[in-house]
């Protein structure tokens, strides 16, 4: 009986193993002809999301009117001013400037997380993926904090509050990218497994809730952490100290 359940045991985590290999290969959709570059089903998809983005920005902009706002655009200007005052109220008036960045991120991967909905597979599952967007974001962070306290403003910040501190807070570049990154993708990745060991175990009915928080819930969640996280490094990069 022993042997069975180990037998069992062996071919859950190996149907596992497979499983979750698949979706962690990066599969390359066509190559650009004549440069020899592969693109692969992640930046397809985005390109995907993308498309429908600017589709929906010409639909949803077109007929406009100051004096007599259609019902759609007030809805469209409440969203967008409800998002708008949110990161307003996180940043202040001297990292209003970053807020369009930060709109646009939310929604990217807010939806990157939902279109497995639609069959596709979210990019946010390619490491490429988040790293990249953590990269942009680090160097958007670094960038105004430049553009607030000046070159030699931000390189004096490295040895506050102690001198002693310049390794640590060197060593900080490299770790918030890595840990935006990998929160990301981790959580993402992580709700993929919970989602396939509940479907192994309890195959009927159950995993469709779960499936609804981790897909949907989940998936909003992430996509607020990720903003969120950019924007206290900004708000941080952009402090000044008076006196």
């Amino acid at each position: 009986m022993t042997c069975v359940f180990k037998r069992e045991e062996v071919v859950i985590t190996g149907n596992l193993a497979e499983e979750l290999m698949e979706e962690l290969e990066c599969e390359t959709v066509f190559t650009i002809p004549g440069l020899n570059i592969p693109v692969s089903e992640s930046t397809v998809v985005t390109w995907i999301i993308m498309a429908v983005l600017v589709l929906l920005c010409v639909i949803f902009v077109r007929n406009l009117s100051v004096e007599n706002p259609s019902k759609k655009q007030q809805v469209l200007e409440i969203l967008v001013g409800k998002l708008h005052d949110f990161f307003y109220g996180l940043l202040g008036e001297h990292g209003k400037r970053y807020i369009p960045y930060l709109m646009t991120v939310i929604i990217y991967i807010g939806i990157s997380n939902l279109i497995g909905y639609f069959g596709f597979k979210p990019p946010t599952k390619d490491m490429n993926v988040t790293l990249g967007l953590s990269i942009m974001s680090i160097i958007l962070i670094e960038y105004a904090g430049i553009h607030r306290k000046g070159a030699k403003g931000w390189l004096k910040s490295f040895v506050q509050p102690l001198p002693i501190l310049l390794p640590i807070n060197i060593l900080e570049l490299f770790i918030k990218p890595l840990s935006l990154c990998m929160r990301l993708f981790g959580n993402v990745l992580g709700a993929f497994v919970i989602m396939e060991l509940i479907k192994i175990l309890i195959p009927v009915v159950v995993p469709i809730p779960f499936s609804l928080y981790f897909d949907l819930f989940d998936g909003l969640i992430q996509a607020y952490v990720f903003v969120f996280l950019t924007s206290l490094f900004i708000k941080e990069a952009i402090e000044v100290e008076e006196g």
